[in-house]
């Protein structure tokens, strides 16, 4: 019994931080990042690929490619939800994307995008902390403008009010 609520208290905190507004502005902002990027091997990459392929490295080095595949994994499950589209979308054993592509138009591959990745920092945030998310952001994106001030999370007190 006291398991099943830690992981019902577990599963309100994650899906009331992934839904969180600020987050979404921040995957919006890294896929508009990546979007204007001039690397001429990525040009053909989606942006959203682009964003999970950094993360994926990055990621990888520190929770191995299974850490990053099953973080990766639930933020996809997570965004399912709310994209029910996103369910053609396949996650390589690397950890990579792949089918991101077959979204039907590019506006709801974008919004899709957006999506996932909001679930996939939200769920950094709930693991590491906003403090250690946002460092992790500008050591993947050093050009990125990402302050250590930026609201992502309310504390709880916050909420309370």
């Amino acid at each position: 019994m006291a398991r099943s609520n830690r992981l019902a208290r577990r599963d309100e905190m994650i899906s009331r931080t992934t839904a969180n507004p600020e987050i979404r502005e921040l995957a919006q902002r890294l896929l508009t990042h990546e979007a204007t990027a001039n690397d001429p091997s990525e040009v053909t990459m989606l942006p959203v690929m682009r964003v999970s392929e950094k993360l994926r490295r990055a990621l990888s080095t520190l929770a191995g490619s299974s850490g990053f595949r099953s973080l990766l994994t639930r933020a996809l499950s997570l965004a399912k939800v709310e994209v029910p589209a996103l369910s053609a979308v396949q996650i390589k054993p690397d950890g990579s994307l792949e089918g991101l592509n077959l979204l039907a138009d590019q506006h709801h591959s974008a919004e899709a995008g957006v999506i996932l990745i909001a679930k996939l920092l939200g769920l950094l945030i709930v693991f590491i902390g906003q403090s250690l998310t946002l460092k992790f952001v500008r050591d993947v994106w050093p050009d990125f403008p990402v302050a250590d001030t930026e609201p992502l999370e309310k504390n709880d007190h916050e909420r309370a009010r």
